[in-house]
């Protein structure tokens, strides 16, 4: 394998994408004593199709990378408020010694800017308005050795990391098609001004209905904090009507339903309905291969269960500058790249059982009548709410109470996606 010394590269790493995987993943090896170069196609702040909530998951990875949650914009929620079945309860975060018992809401207007910025301050070059269109290939190997820009500049590395999101050019340069047996969803969101811009509970609705037809995903409404909500609905594609569902006037009759004090009209939409995929339970593999790791949205990091990908793409960010650390310190390279195809296996371990259920959960909802009967029977009984909340949200300890014992176990023996 031919690639780039250290004399003869423009970094060490070249992260390509900004977002939290990218981020995170620059900040890791930064961190590590590594020389990183941070590549973004757009210039901060921009927007970004997110729900903007962020699960006690997301808030410990910010916690682990200093970023200060206290500042001003940070708006905390105490857990979910669930609607549905003609029911409408709260149920706090789990109390769990892995994660904190709060989560956040930021819109991603700035929150991806706010983590980019925390890289830099850490050592990481960012570089902005560079559009990666393509890999470089070694010759010889056909490794990955840098990559090039819509503007004709050329990067080298030792490593290329693609956290480009679900549409990645780098990982399609590098023959890397999705798996049409992973589920995929898709989401679509807008704002508005509205007195449910302040609240403490994330509010969720489980009801989605096309005409007669309920449908497997849900609703949101989170309070932004700045007199603005954001609000949304996310659908997976394991129902018969996902090809035909037109999801932005879906969520305009959606919103049309809600109290009129909430004030979701046109007149006070402050932004359009956008919709973004979400590529779902290791959908892209493998997440290591000639030079090249995927992270985040890249490599289909995403939870079937609740759509959450911000958390999995911070991980996944660590877990990948942990390897890439350890094979770029002193190795020689057939060393090198044996440590790095330890990734892929390492990432199945952390998800690949949880992703696996969450597959099977996704195929069950999409069912017709399994969503009905789930939403009939579940809700009315706290206990199964509470389990069900720390099972979708992946917050259990590993060595906690009867529900935490019962996901880790099913998560293991669960064949990895």
């Amino acid at each position: 394998m031919t690639v780039p010394t250290a004399n003869q590269a423009d970094a060490d790493v070249i992260v390509v994408g900004a977002g939290p995987a990218g981020s995170a993943t620059a900040f890791h090896l930064a961190r590590a004593g590594l020389d990183v170069l941070l590549l973004e196609k757009t210039r901060f702040p921009r927007e970004k199709v997110c729900g903007d909530g962020l699960t006690p998951r997301a808030v410990k990875q910010l916690l682990n990378m200093g970023v200060d949650i206290d500042a001003p914009g940070w708006i905390r929620n105490k857990g979910l408020r669930v609607v549905g079945g003609g029911l409408r309860f709260e149920l706090d975060w789990p109390q769990l010694d892995r994660f904190p018992d709060f989560g956040l809401v930021r819109t991603r207007q700035d929150f991806d800017q706010i983590v980019a910025a925390n890289a830099v301050k850490n050592g990481v070059r960012l570089m902005e308005g560079v559009t990666v269109t393509a890999p470089v290939l070694d010759d010889r190997s056909g490794h990955i050795v840098g990559v090039e820009t819509k503007d004709g500049r050329t990067f080298r590395s030792r490593l290329v990391v693609a956290a480009d999101g679900n549409s990645t050019r780098l990982a399609l340069g590098m023959g890397l098609h999705k798996r049409e047996d992973r589920p995929m969803g898709v989401a679509v969101r807008t704002y508005f001004e509205s007195p449910r811009h302040d609240d403490d509970y994330l509010e969720i609705w489980l009801e989605l209905w096309d005409g007669d037809t309920l449908l497997p995903g849900y609703g949101w409404i989170f309070g932004v904090g700045d007199g603005t909500a954001n609000v949304g609905l996310g659908l997976l594609n394991t129902s018969a009507q996902f090809k035909n569902i037109d999801y932005r006037d879906l969520l305009r009759r959606w919103t049309r339903s809600m109290p009129a004090d909430w004030e979701f009209t046109e007149e006070t939409m402050t932004a359009p309905i956008r919709g973004a995929a979400l590529p779902m339970a290791f959908n892209r593999q493998p997440h290591y291969t000639r030079g090249l790791v995927l992270v985040g949205d890249s490599g289909g990091a995403i939870n079937p269960f609740n759509g959450e990908g911000i958390a999995y793409a911070m991980e996944t960010g660590e877990i990948a500058a942990e390897v890439v650390a350890k094979a770029l310190r002193g190795t020689t390279p057939a060393q090198q790249e044996r440590i790095l195809r330890t990734y892929p296996q390492t990432l199945k371990d952390a998800y690949g059982g949880y992703f696996t259920l969450g597959k099977w959960f996704v195929e069950a909802i999409g069912k017709p009548g399994v969503m009905s009967f789930g939403t009939r029977h579940g809700l009315p009984h706290p206990r199964l709410m509470r389990f069900a909340i720390k099972l979708l949200g992946n917050l259990t300890d590993r060595r906690g109470d009867a529900s935490d014992l019962i996901i880790n176990a099913l998560s293991k023996v669960a064949p990895p996606a």
